[in-house]
């Protein structure tokens, strides 16, 4: 029996509704951050761009759903997706729209960075969607397979909680490296200028990030939540998102301290995020984009699918996010020449359908099960 959800087909009105309903949802977000800014958005991400631009930006996505609503009841028969984008285009444009207010406000002590949800999922989806569909490296794979809508919610989940651990982070390790007598190395990275820092910080915090990531795989119970990244049989753009929350927040954390106790400037910290979160996307990605010898000095999709790749001799390679040459040096590089895995995976092992049911199986005993060093069922 073929259990494959069906294509999605240009000319049938449904790609055209769901991105109506995609725009609506980013216009009415829009709206509401103008509302409350203090809550909703954060100074370091609103001193990047102006509020003229969030305006216009606003008013592009809603003209965006009105068009690809109009779009789909012309090419589809059943007019359900494009009325959904036209009704919450409508709320969004009855809360102010793009010509909503901006009251003067106390930035809260606790937020949650929707702008920087909001600026990334279009700059990306604008970026990849378009790289996929004319430039895939599995034609095959399809657009929305099946859990696509439950990668979605970990894509938005993971991207909210970059300031909460930002954040989070920054105090403890302060107070707990901050009497290291460090002082001359900050002084000294302080002094370089903004290109060699972020360069110097990518590494630094890629290191770190890569003893983390290799220890989830090594760990039995760490490698619990790990197993749920690697369970993506379908690796997309969206789909490097499916991150259970114990891994980001230790991952991230691992990665972000370094940062924190060597002194790095926060303008430094927050181009690093926003490379960290490209990077991350377009190691996933489903393109078969060749980048020649740049493929030998940043991970790219080819280098990172093989980590994901359904075959036991070559499953613990390639756990660098930025520069490959990690690997090279801990013995875990992989890369032959022009071929991809055909296969990508944990094998037959079984795992629950829906974020919040992944959620859960780390903690449940059947996860014990899954041992990282048993291979046989990969």
């Amino acid at each position: 029996m073929n259990t494959q959800p069906s294509r999605l087909r240009i000319g049938e009105g449904k790609i055209s509704g769901i991105l109506s309903i995609f725009f609506a949802i980013i216009s009415l977000c829009g709206v509401i951050c103008f509302h409350f800014p203090a809550y909703f958005t954060t100074p370091e991400f609103r001193a990047v761009y102006s509020v003229d631009f969030m305006r216009w930006l606003l008013l592009g996505c809603l003209v965006f759903s009105f068009c690809f609503a109009f779009s789909s009841f012309l090419l589809s028969d059943k007019k359900r997706l494009g009325f959904y984008g036209i009704i919450i285009s409508a709320f969004a444009i009855v809360l102010g729209g793009n010509t909503v207010g901006v009251q003067d406000f106390e930035q809260s002590m606790v937020s949650i960075s929707i702008d920087w949800l909001l600026l990334d999922i279009l700059v990306l989806s604008a970026i990849f969607i378009p790289l996929e569909l004319f430039f895939p490296q599995n034609s095959e794979q399809a657009k929305f397979h099946a859990e696509w809508k439950t990668d979605l919610t970990y894509f938005m989940i993971s991207h909210l909680f970059v300031q909460f651990t930002a954040v989070a982070v920054k105090g403890p390790a302060e107070i707990l490296f901050g009497g290291l007598g460090l002082e001359g190395i900050r002084e000294s990275v302080a002094s370089y200028p903004f290109m060699v820092q972020l360069l110097l910080a990518m590494l630094v915090a890629d290191l770190f990030q890569y003893a983390a990531h290799f220890t989830f795989h090594k760990n039995p119970f760490l490698w619990r939540f790990h197993a749920i990244h690697h369970s993506i049989r379908s690796v997309d753009w969206i789909a490097g998102s499916r991150l259970h929350i114990v891994d980001i927040l230790v991952t991230r954390s691992f990665s972000y301290i370094p940062i924190y106790i060597l002194g790095f400037p926060m303008p430094v910290f927050y181009a690093y995020v926003t490379i960290v979160a490209l990077q991350a996307v377009t190691a996933h990605a489903n393109v078969r984009i060749r980048f020649g010898p740049f493929k030998y000095l940043l991970v790219t999709p080819q280098y990172h699918h093989w980590h994901h790749c359904d075959d036991p001799e070559l499953y613990d390679k390639n756990f660098a996010i930025h520069f490959p040459f990690i690997d090279k040096v801990f013995g875990t590089y992989y890369l032959p020449q022009n071929e991809w895995p055909e296969r990508t995976g944990l094998g037959q092992q079984k795992y629950p359908k829906g974020y919040f049911k992944q959620l859960l199986f780390p903690f449940r005993k059947s996860s014990a099960a899954l041992d990282p060093e048993d291979t046989s069922e990969r």
